[in-house]
């Protein structure tokens, strides 16, 4: 077949056929007499094979990779990869479309903070309505972020952690207190009277899990201190310094 006819069956250009030999990615076909270039099945099946593994977000530095490593096999093992990689990715969308799934019927709809997990969804839903308090938002983005930037182990440990800690009406009742009173700080500055109350009525909230072992939660950091500093950067003054006593106070209980 010719190379328009290869490019067709495959459902690539014939542009791309030619970069994936110059890439040297497929072998150039041997031509006939009259110097036309003739393709083989082997062909199709090579073309095909680096489609699919390119199109599974593969690199072409790791195709050939694959390809280096299939040489040698014969023709039905590597229909069987083909099928195989298929048989994979048929299973990815149906997980894909299970978790979508679980979004869109989650109880009281996908939370402003956009798509997170049923998990997070549920305790979201379980906080009630929070539109009226910036502080309880913050904590709902800062979760949603938290979960799409965690390893899977230590995402599931978090939302265990959670449940555990706000689980019931009673702590979401706190967890509400601490949010009207650290709402209460937006223009306070450290020295203000009620950081102390924000801060004992916070700590209250925090779950131990989650908080470091160090004898001193230390200063609040500036801005240019990393995540935490760009973290506390966020919050007026007073509210950050509610905040870091609250996560001393936890931190010394957790010790003791």
């Amino acid at each position: 077949m010719r190379i328009g006819e290869l490019a067709d069956v495959v459902g690539v250009t014939t542009r791309t056929v030619r970069h994936y030999h110059h890439q040297g990615l497929l072998p150039e076909p041997e031509r006939l007499a009259n110097g036309y270039r003739t393709y083989t099945l082997r062909h199709v099946v090579v073309l095909a094979r680096i489609r699919r593994l390119t199109e599974l977000g593969l690199g072409l530095a790791e195709v050939r990779d694959v390809l280096a490593d299939e040489a040698g096999k014969d023709l039905p093992e590597v229909l069987e990869e083909l099928d195989a990689d298929l048989a994979r990715q048929e299973a990815a969308i149906r997980e894909r479309r299970v978790r979508l799934r679980a979004l869109l019927e989650a109880e009281g709809g996908l939370p402003a903070e956009g798509p997170v997990s049923p998990e997070l969804a549920e305790l979201f839903a379980g906080m009630g309505d929070v539109s009226d308090s910036p502080m309880a938002l913050r904590d709902r983005e800062m979760l949603a972020l938290l979960e799409s930037t965690m390893a899977p182990e230590d995402r599931k440990e978090l939302l265990a952690t959670l449940r555990g800690a706000l689980g019931s009406p009673e702590a979401m009742a706190r967890a509400h207190a601490a949010y009207a009173l650290l709402d209460e700080l937006a223009d306070a500055g450290v020295d203000d009277p009620r950081v102390a109350e924000a801060a004992r009525v916070l700590a209250d909230c925090l779950p131990v899990e989650l908080l470091p072992e160090a004898e001193d939660v230390g200063p609040v950091p500036d801005s240019g201190g990393g995540f935490l500093g760009a973290l506390y950067a966020d919050f007026a003054p007073g509210q950050a310094e509610a905040i870091r006593q609250a996560m001393e106070i936890a931190s010394r209980r957790r010790r003791s």
